[in-house]
C-alpha cells in the first residue's frame, strides 16, 4: 500500500514538473481542433492552474495582476491605432478604392512579360502601405484580378500564388496590425531583458522603431516577388503572357488615368508613414490621421459633381485644412498658456483655429456620402468585428502568459534556448523554426501574444538588437498566411476564386513565395542593417 502510495507521489511530481510543456501542448491541439482562440486560451490557463494549484506548484497571487493587464491592454495607446488601422483599411476596401488602382496598372504594366502579376504586387504594396488588412486585400484582388489573368491565358497557380503573395505584403510593410501588437510585445520583453540583467533604466522601443526597421525589408521582399515573376515570366511565356499593346489603350490615355488614381492613396501613405517616421505623430495619431484621410478619399470619389455642400468641394477643403495643420503643428509651437507667444505663433494659433473649424466640414459630407451608397453600416460591423477579436485574444494571452509563467514556464524557456547548439545562432534559429512550423496551423495573432512574450525576454538577454529580432519576426509570421493547411490568404482566395482553379493550384502557386520569403528572412539575418539602418539614422 505505501507502495502504490509513494509511486502516486512521484508520478504526481513528474507530472507537475512538466505542467508548463503541457500547457503548450494542449493549447496546441485545442487550437487545431478549432475552438475559438481567445476562449482556447483563457480556457487552458485556467484548466492548468487548477492543476497547478492542485499539485501545489501554482501560486494563486500570479493571477492577482490580470485586472491591470486586461485594463491595460484596452487602454493602451500604442494598441487604439489598430481600430483606427483597420477602420482605414475597411474603408479604402468599401469604397471600391482598390478596384481603380487595379484596373488602371493592369493597364500601366499589362503589356510586359507577366504584366499583370507586376499589377497585383504593385497594388499589393500600395494597399498593404495604406490598409495593412491582408484579409480585405486578398478578396478584393480575387475577385478582381483572377478572372481577368485566367481570362487571359495565365496559369491558375501562377496566377492565384501572385494574388496570395502580394495580399500578404500588409504584414511587413507598415502600418501593420503585426508590427503594433508586435512593437508592444518586443517592448515589453526588452525591458524585461533589461531589468533581469540589472539595468534599471532600460531603453525602450516603440511602435515607430519597428515601422522604421520593416520599410527596407518589405520593399526588398516586393523586389523579390517581382523578381520571381519577371523569371517564370521570361523563362515560361505560357504562364504569364503579355496583353497585347493595342488592346490597352494609348500609352498617354492609360498614363493619364494612372495618374488621376494614384495621387490620393500615395499622398494617405505618405501622410500617415511620413509623420510616423519624422516625429511628428506617435503611431496612434497617424492612425487617427489615416482613417480621417481614408474617409475624405471615399467621400471625393464618391460624392456626385455639382454638389457643393456635401460634395468634393467639402472634402477638398477639409483635406487642405489637415494639411495645413500637419505643416503648422511642424512648423510652430502652437501650445496655449504659454508665458510669451511671439507674433508669428499667435497668427500660427488662429490659423490653426479656422483650420480646425473647416475639417469636420468634408468629414461630414463623406459619412453622408458613405451612408447614401450603404457602406456605412459594413465599415462599421467589419471594424467593430476584427477589433474585438484581437483584443479579445490580447486579453485570452495575458490570462495565459500569468499562468505559464507562475507554472515555471519562462525558466523552461530560457534554460531550453541556452542550451541550444550554436549560442545565440542556434537559439535565433530554434526559434524562427518553431515559428514557422506553427504558422502552418496557428494565426499570427496566437503567435504574436503567446510565443513571442516567451521567446523574446531570452533572445533580448542575449544582446540581439530588438527591432531586427522584431522584423526577422514579422517577416516569419508572414508566411503563416501562405503555410497550408491552415494558411488565412490561401482560404481568403479559395473562397472567391472561380470554380477553374482548383486548390491544389492556389497551394502550388503559393509555394515559390513561401521560398521568396524565406530567402528574405535569410538576407536579413546575413545583414541586419537592412532593418536596423533606417531606424539608427530617424531615432538614435
Amino acid at each position: 500500500m505505501e507502495f502504490e502510495i509513494g509511486n502516486v507521489a512521484f508520478c504526481a511530481c513528474a507530472i507537475a514538473g512538466w505542467l508548463d510543456i503541457l500547457m503548450v501542448l494542449v493549447l496546441c491541439v485545442v487550437l487545431v481542433m478549432g475552438y475559438p482562440v481567445a476562449f482556447s486560451l483563457a480556457g487552458t490557463a485556467l484548466l492548468f492552474a487548477v492543476l497547478g494549484l492542485t499539485f501545489g506548484v501554482f501560486d494563486i497571487s500570479y493571477l492577482i495582476p490580470f485586472p491591470q493587464r486586461v485594463f491595460g491592454a484596452v487602454s493602451n495607446t500604442t494598441l487604439i491605432a489598430v481600430p483606427m488601422f483597420i477602420l482605414m483599411g475597411v474603408i479604402l476596401e468599401k469604397s471600391k478604392i482598390a478596384e481603380e488602382l487595379l484596373d488602371e496598372m493592369a493597364k500601366l504594366f499589362g503589356s510586359l512579360p507577366g504584366g499583370l502579376g507586376l499589377s497585383v504586387t504593385i497594388v499589393g504594396m500600395l494597399l498593404a502601405a495604406s490598409t495593412g488588412i491582408v484579409g480585405a486585400t486578398v478578396v478584393t484582388m480575387g475577385l478582381l484580378s483572377l478572372p481577368t489573368m485566367l481570362r487571359r491565358g495565365y496559369d491558375p497557380a501562377f496566377a492565384s500564388g501572385s494574388i496570395a503573395a502580394a495580399g500578404t505584403l500588409g504584414q511587413i510593410i507598415p502600418p501593420s496590425i503585426v508590427l503594433i501588437l508586435l512593437g508592444d510585445v518586443i517592448s515589453n520583453a526588452y525591458q524585461r531583458a533589461q531589468l533581469q540583467q540589472g539595468i534599471m533604466s532600460p531603453d525602450t522601443v516603440s511602435v515607430g522603431h519597428l515601422f522604421a526597421g520593416a520599410l527596407l525589408p518589405g520593399l526588398m521582399l516586393v523586389g523579390f516577388y517581382i523578381c520571381w515573376q519577371l523569371f517564370v515570366a521570361l523563362t515560361s511565356p505560357k504562364k504569364a503572357p503579355a496583353i497585347p499593346a493595342a488592346e490597352l489603350g494609348s500609352r498617354k490615355e492609360v498614363w493619364a488615368a494612372a495618374m488621376k488614381t494614384l495621387p490620393p492613396p500615395l499622398i494617405l501613405i505618405i501622410a500617415v508613414l511620413g509623420s510616423i517616421l519624422a516625429g511628428v505623430a506617435t503611431p496612434t495619431e497617424a492612425a487617427s490621421v489615416g482613417a480621417i484621410g481614408a474617409l475624405l478619399i471615399a467621400g471625393m470619389r464618391l460624392a456626385p459633381k455639382g454638389s457643393l455642400l456635401a460634395g468634393r468641394f467639402a472634402v477638398l477643403v477639409s483635406a487642405i485644412a489637415i494639411i495645413g495643420l500637419l505643416i503648422l503643428t511642424s512648423a510652430l509651437d502652437l501650445r496655449l498658456g504659454r508665458d510669451s507667444i511671439s507674433i508669428m505663433e499667435t497668427a500660427g494659433i488662429a490659423i490653426a483655429f479656422l483650420l480646425f473649424a473647416l475639417t469636420p466640414w468634408g468629414v461630414v459630407a463623406s459619412l453622408f456620402q458613405l451612408h447614401r451608397e450603404k457602406a456605412m453600416a459594413p465599415i462599421f460591423d467589419q471594424t467593430a468585428r476584427v477589433t474585438t477579436m484581437v483584443f479579445t485574444i490580447l486579453i485570452g494571452a495575458a490570462l495565459f502568459s500569468l499562468v505559464f509563467r507562475g507554472l515555471g514556464g519562462d525558466d523552461t524557456v530560457h534554460r531550453a534556448l541556452a542550451a541550444t547548439p550554436g549560442g545565440v545562432v542556434g537559439a535565433v534559429l530554434t526559434v524562427m523554426i518553431v515559428m514557422f512550423v506553427l504558422g502552418f496551423f496557428l494565426d499570427f495573432i496566437e503567435i504574436t501574444l503567446v510565443v513571442v512574450p516567451l521567446v523574446g525576454p531570452p533572445l533580448l538577454a542575449m544582446g540581439l538588437d530588438p527591432v531586427w529580432l522584431g522584423v526577422m519576426m514579422a517577416i516569419n509570421l508572414q508566411t503563416s498566411f501562405l503555410t497550408p493547411p491552415f494558411g488565412f490568404a490561401l482560404f481568403y482566395l479559395r473562397g472567391v476564386a472561380p470554380p477553374e482553379v482548383k486548390t491544389a493550384d492556389i497551394y502550388r502557386g503559393a509555394i515559390p513565395y513561401i521560398g521568396v520569403q524565406l530567402l528574405a528572412l535569410g538576407v536579413l539575418a546575413l545583414w541586419p542593417q537592412i532593418a536596423t539602418w533606417l531606424p539608427g539614422v530617424l531615432y538614435d
